[in-house]
């Protein structure tokens, strides 16, 4: 509960209820028993019937194939060998956009009963960046994306060995057929959608199809990574590495992006597409839509997607998440929010598949960066309480909010991003309703250093002494915010995480104050806070 007279500076309230838009579009006969807050969307199954024919495809497309008449014969089965491909699942081979089988059989602690509803609720070290920070000075963060995908007139370039005249051709031919497929995928095509892939590999691509319409896909454009490789011991089949960049519900955003392993085999003079491999080399790991089916909600700010079997929670989250949206806003670096934000609600098999996985087992949720100016949110369904779920949306999408694409390259930067997030979390609340406090209190006593840059916590520390770094980052934000206003408090954000300035200069720049000074002063409120 908040206080109005102790708000922060500057913050508004939207007194309406979010309104989520309806989409026409993959509407199952299920979906009447959600609430009326909110329409949901299930991704359907192999047996949809077709939109349309596949005779609405790109002419763009057609005229590249044309003029990119296939020379097979030309090809030679001994490709060099240092072409990177990109290996299979051990499991299986992964198609096309999105796997959708049930959750994965990978087992997950139940928490400790006596836990089960804690006051104060547990965040990890990767909420920020989605994957382990493992960060030394100068390095970069797992989260470094790609750039968006280039033009069309370098969209053949490889980034490995341009290969033959001949291999370049075929590999012209497979992006003329994606762009077939994505010009289907956008204008809800499924029959055209499906019409370069073999028959084998269309209940899965049609899983996929319904994952990416249920999230209103408006963009997804292949680009070719390399040329085509051959694959050992089998021929006429072939692999080639594509960067797949993609929009959700806006319209020529700048694209996300996703790296992918296309799978194709020759029939004659043409490629046939057999599968799409989630590639083992993308930074931001396995995305939800290529390894579920799923019930999605669309609002005003944010997208929430789920499995189906979790789909009659969509309504409230969604709620939430657009209450908390409202907060976050507040805090994007230069004033731009997000286009949309987007959260997903992680069942137990999930949560150790989707980015990735293996998280720390205290983790409630956690945002991961994939390009294009956004970052994803993950909750944890095993651990979230009804209790915590409002500051936990609240922290996590002032993550996607105000962090930088790449994420931040200094551990020693951690408590001035989890105490931002924190801070926003906290929603204006009295410091002494700050849950963490006596966890706090516990690290003072407990031998911290008394240094802000070296308060994060190891993936393997206790709950106790996670929630106390926390409760430090936010005090010390806290702190800043009292002093200096929101407002430049930001702008210190922005030169520390964004322009990756030390500290010391950031502090000398903005607050016109030594580092020295301010780092004890926020140290000092801290131990006053707590006792």
């Amino acid at each position: 509960m908040t206080d109005g007279d102790e708000q922060p500076p500057g913050r508004t309230t939207d007194g309406d209820e979010p309104r989520p838009t309806v989409d026409a579009a993959d509407v199952s006969a299920d979906k009447a028993s959600a609430a009326d807050t909110s329409t949901v969307h299930v991704s359907a199954g192999a047996d949809r019937a077709a939109d349309a024919s596949a005779a609405n495809l790109s002419a763009a497309a057609d005229a590249r194939a044309d003029d990119t008449h296939a020379e097979s014969a030309a090809i030679s089965a001994g490709v060099d060998a240092a072409v990177d491909t990109i290996a299979p699942a051990p499991d299986a081979v992964l198609p096309y956009i999105a796997a959708g089988p049930a959750p994965y059989p990978v087992s997950l602690a139940q928490p400790d009963p006596a836990r089960a509803v804690p006051r104060r609720r547990r965040w990890p070290l990767w909420t920020a960046l989605g994957l382990a920070l493992g960060l030394v000075a100068g390095a970069v963060p797992g989260v470094l994306l790609r750039e968006s995908a280039p033009d069309a007139a370098g969209r053949s370039a490889a980034k490995d060995d341009p290969g033959t005249a001949a291999q370049r051709r075929l590999g012209e031919r497979m992006l003329a057929l994606l762009d077939r497929q994505a010009a289907a995928l956008v204008g809800a095509d499924r029959t055209g959608f499906l019409a370069i892939a073999e028959p084998t590999a269309r209940p899965v691509l049609s899983r996929r199809y319904a994952a990416l319409r249920s999230l209103r896909v408006t963009t997804w454009r292949s680009t070719a990574d390399g040329v085509p490789a051959a694959v050992d011991g089998k021929p006429g089949e072939w692999r080639l590495a594509v960067t797949v960049g993609y929009c959700f519900v806006v319209r020529d955003c700048a694209p996300s992006t996703v790296e992918l392993g296309t799978r194709w085999r020759l029939v004659g003079e043409e490629p046939r597409l057999t599968a799409v491999e989630p590639s083992s080399t993308d930074p931001a790991g396995v995305r939800p839509w290529q390894v579920n089916d799923l019930a999605v909600a669309v609002g005003k700010r944010v997208v929430v997607a789920t499995t189906p079997a979790q789909r009659r929670k969509l309504p409230g989250l969604l709620a939430q998440a657009e209450t908390a949206a409202q907060a976050a806003d507040r805090y994007a670096i230069g004033g731009r929010p997000p286009d949309r934000y987007l959260v997903y609600y992680a069942g137990k098999g999930e949560w150790q598949r989707w980015y990735g996985g293996g998280r720390p087992k205290w983790t409630a949720g956690y945002a991961v960066g994939v390009g294009g100016g956004r970052h994803d949110v993950v909750l944890n369904a095993q651990i979230l309480t009804p209790t915590g779920i409002d500051d936990l949306l609240r922290h996590e999408l002032t993550h996607a909010a105000s962090l930088p694409d790449r994420g931040y390259a200094d551990r020693a930067d951690w408590w001035l991003v989890e105490g931002l997030a924190e801070y926003a979390g906290a929603d204006g609340q009295p410091v002494h309703r700050y849950d963490g406090l006596a966890e706090v209190r516990d690290l003072l006593r407990g031998g911290w250093s008394g240094r802000l840059d070296a308060v994060a916590p190891a993936d393997d520390a206790s709950d106790d002494r996670v929630g106390g770094a926390y409760g430090v980052g936010y005090l010390a934000v806290r702190h800043l915010v009292d002093r200096y206003g929101e407002q430049r408090t930001l702008d210190f954000y922005r030169a520390v995480v964004h322009e990756r300035r030390s500290p010391e200069q950031a502090a000398d720049e903005v607050f016109g104050d030594p580092w020295s000074m301010l780092h004890d002063d926020c140290v000092a409120y801290v131990r006053a806070v707590v006792g």
